[in-house]
């Protein structure tokens, strides 16, 4: 049985990993008949966001433990993920991805990626093991795929300004609807927009389902 790792970053889509598109990530995998152990890095949110105020607030969360409340409890730290337990890696969206695995929500593409975010993209890429990206994901991959000297074909669906930051971060942008996902069969990356567009719980599901087709051609 393959085993995917999936990596969080907290638990909300404006502080954390985006809970819808992780539930439908999990989902598929789990109805695609794959073991599944999620990871996040033990550290501190970059902030706290009350998701009804949609202002920050003077708390303090640690990524861990709030990827935990998602996870249901089974998640370890990602330092203690390695490539060679694991058969794929899936990146939810959510801005925790551009907050909490890497500063790309304030620097953009003069972001550093959490180390072993990197670690883990090299160690995938390197290994032509799989990798899925949802919603926002794709951007900081591109930047860790470039850290790694890499690159690849992406989507974030048509954000302009997101998709020239994958340009300027040396990989490729290609347009996609929200029910699809892009296929780097080179690079063995799959992309889909999610919850980059304004869109349907129905729709950003088909687009994760698609995601999660492909990665299992892969594994097959």
């Amino acid at each position: 049985m393959a085993t995917v790792g999936v990596i969080l970053s907290g638990s909300g889509h404006m502080d954390g990993a985006e809970i819808t598109e992780t539930v439908l990530a999990l989902y598929f995998l789990d109805r695609a008949g794959v073991a599944v152990q999620c990871f996040a890095p033990n550290k501190n949110q970059f902030h706290v966001v009350n998701h009804l105020t949609r202002e920050p607030t003077n708390e303090t969360r640690n990524v861990l433990t709030e990827a935990a409340r998602i996870a249901r409890g089974q998640v370890q730290d990602l330092k203690r993920a390695s490539m060679a337990n694991l058969d794929a890696l899936v990146m939810p969206g959510g801005l925790g991805v551009a907050k909490n695995l890497s500063d790309f929500a304030t620097k953009g593409t003069d972001c550093t990626v959490d180390s072993d975010v990197v670690r883990l993209v090299t160690e995938a890429v390197k290994a032509q093991k799989p990798i899925v990206a949802i919603c926002i994901a794709p951007a900081v991959l591109a930047a860790a795929l470039k850290k790694a000297g890499r690159s690849a074909t992406l989507t974030i669906g048509d954000d302009a300004a997101t998709a020239a930051a994958i340009i300027k971060l040396g990989s490729t942008h290609e347009k996609c609807p929200v029910t699809e996902a892009v296929v780097d069969e080179k690079n063995r990356i799959i992309s889909t927009p999610a919850y980059m567009y304004d869109a349907k719980r129905k729709d950003v599901g088909a687009g994760i389902e698609a995601a999660i087709k492909q990665l299992m051609r892969w594994l097959a």
